[in-house]
């Protein structure tokens, strides 16, 4: 390869890896490899870099690139502050299970262990989050092996790891095979996932007890990702619904009349229905953690498959586990499943979410002050175009993104989920937009995750949206002046009144924003101009942002009301919340639809 540097290599490496772009931000800890960057930019092994406002919202961007894309996502760091930077994006792509590969700069080798500048132990900093593999290239020897390891192992473990790579180790030359001795390894290119196939006794077990439940509640995650056509069959043999974690929002579309929609404190009346009626649980491909919105443990047999051994029986105390690609083992599931000639229970749960999209419109036609945010969901829902990608905050927008969207077949759609932090609406549909330049994105946000970082990545997508084929990509502001959520959290879950210091947002001009970076930008503020602002939206040849100034005295409210709950929320109002009138008067007419007589 002649005198070829290992920042050289490694650009070149990750090309023949089918590495198309880094997501980073500059410093002198990686000047080598930024140098290797600009180099290969005009040859045929060259990697396009996008520059974020800020690391972490390049490990976002990692990380939302590897879920709308199913490849790998890699992020480039400086060493030092730019390394712990990464650390709140790698942790979501690690909690959610995707793979990104985590690149940071170090300080010479010979400071190492002088307190020099920036000199951080980053082994230590990542061998939590990048627990599968994490290393320092200390020889330009160990090259070749180490990057081909680290992509490999997190494509196939679908997880992050990281290579740390000191300032002078990026500059020296490297040969593309170690020498042929002793202590020393070479890399190689090349993975073919695996078939993870079933236990075919498991199988059976777990057919047998399918077969002897009347009443199956079945609930999937982003793991069924594939297998729709699957779920499909097996809801029918079964006759029962589909509950979706958060992840698995869009495995199957919310338009079948048997899908319950989400599950949790954020999901819907049917799910909770099914879950807390039902004689077997079955969990296909999710690991949602709260177990009050499963049925009691010992109540009723349970069924999981999951691919990762290592997510099996930790939510539920199954009857049996399959440990396999959800795909594979429903296929060979299905054969042995008896279609349940008693139709009775999948017909109360089609009722029960016929019923329950009715409340969801409702509900988001009650009048608020000055918008009710459902509504803002509930009008976009109708016009989302068909292949449309969305990305949802933390936060109350992640509420109505849960509950008020029907998603359709082909849509795409995530937030984050297991990690639940707050920053990655924005910078997920950046990366969603480098792994589908040719759809259309919505990410939907509150002002809170706006101010955090949505803004300054309103200036990633200014810089890079002319790269794309479809110019469209919306960011839905939802302007209240409150952290909502947890205002929300403090009154129910603690039966504190909303602490307005901690709370209050300032009034932004986001819209106005927007149109001065060169965007498009659009405020709506009445409920008549709803519909035709999303329709203009959606128009628009350049990204917008639309400013929605919705009521956060909406409350969300979960698909069942325990007595603690009421009591918490009960004591926060006679504490004197500052918003307790119309908190009451918004609960009180929201909790009303669930109770109205309407025609079928």
């Amino acid at each position: 390869m002649g005198n070829v540097t290992v920042a050289d290599y490694l650009i070149k490496r990750l090309h023949d890896w089918g590495v198309e772009r880094i997501f980073g931000y500059p410093g002198d800890g990686i000047n080598g490899i930024m140098g290797a960057l600009n180099r290969a930019s005009d040859m045929e092994h060259a990697v396009e870099f996008t520059l974020a406002r800020h690391e972490e919202m390049s490990a976002f961007q990692a990380c939302g690139y590897a879920k709308f894309s199913g490849r790998l996502g890699v992020c480039l760091a400086t060493s030092g502050p730019g390394a712990v930077h990464l650390l709140n994006g790698l942790y979501d792509a690690k909690l959610d299970h995707q793979p990104v590969l985590a690149i940071v700069g170090q300080a010479k080798r010979g400071g190492i262990g002088g307190h020099y500048q920036q000199e951080i132990d980053l082994n230590s900093l990542f061998k939590d989050v990048a627990s599968s593999y994490v290393t320092t290239v200390s020889t330009p020897e160990q090259m070749p092996d180490v990057i081909d390891r680290a992509v490999r192992i997190a494509i196939h473990e679908r997880t992050v790891t990281a290579i740390i790579i000191p300032a002078d180790v990026q500059e020296e030359a490297v040969d593309p095979y170690p020498p042929h001795e002793h202590g020393y390894t070479p890399g190689g290119l090349h993975y073919s996932p695996p078939r993870i196939m079933p236990n075919e006794n498991a199988v059976r077990e777990a057919a047998e007890i399918l077969n002897g439940c009347n009443k199956v509640g079945l609930l999937i995650g982003q793991g069924a990702h594939g297998a729709d056509e699957e779920i499909m069959q097996v809801a029918d043999l079964l006759g029962t619904g589909v509950a979706k974690a958060l992840l698995g929002k869009d495995v199957l579309p919310d338009d079948l009349p048997y899908v319950t929609g989400a599950i949790g404190l954020l999901g819907t009346k049917p799910s909770w229905d099914m879950m807390m009626n039902c004689d077997c649980l079955f969990m296909v491909g999710s690991s949602f953690p709260y177990y009050e919105f499963l049925p009691e443990a010992g109540t009723v047999k349970g069924v999981q498959i999951d691919i990762d051994g290592k997510m099996i029986g930790i939510r539920y105390p199954m009857d049996v586990n399959v440990v396999g690609d959800a795909k594979e083992t429903l296929r060979q599931l299905i054969p042995l499943l008896k279609r349940k000639e008693d139709r009775s229970w999948r017909e109360q749960i089609e009722k029960n979410v016929a019923e329950w999209w009715q409340v969801v419109e409702a509900r988001a036609r009650l009048s608020a002050d000055p918008l009710n945010p459902q509504f803002v969901f509930w009008e976009l829902s109708s016009r989302l175009p068909d292949n449309v990608i969305l990305t949802s905050d933390s936060g109350s927008a992640a509420n109505w993104y849960a509950r008020d969207l029907k998603l359709r077949k082909g849509m795409r759609a995530s937030l984050s989920g297991n990690l639940a932090t707050m920053g990655p609406g924005v910078p997920y549909a950046v990366g969603a937009k480098f792994a589908h330049p040719d759809r259309p994105v919505i990410a939907l946000i509150g002002d809170g995750a706006f101010q955090m970082n949505g803004m300054n990545e309103l200036i990633t997508i200014k810089q890079y949206y002319e790269l794309w084929q479809d110019p469209r990509l919306i960011v839905l502001v939802l302007n209240n002046h409150d952290l909502n959520q947890v205002t929300w959290e403090q009154r129910v879950m603690n039966g504190d009144t909303k602490f307005s210091a901690s709370q209050y947002i300032v009034d932004f001009p986001y819209a106005r924003y927007a149109e001065l970076i060169g965007l498009k930008g659009i405020r709506v503020d009445s409920p008549d101009d709803v519909g035709d602002a999303w329709d203009e939206a959606l128009r628009s040849e350049v990204p917008v942002v639309l400013e929605a100034v919705t009521d956060p005295n909406v409350p969300p409210l979960p698909p069942h009301i325990r007595m603690e709950q009421a009591r918490e929320f009960s004591a926060a109002l006679l504490k004197g919340d500052e918003d307790a009138m119309q908190i009451i008067v918004q609960s009180f007419k929201g909790k009303l639809q669930e109770f109205i007589p309407r025609k079928k």
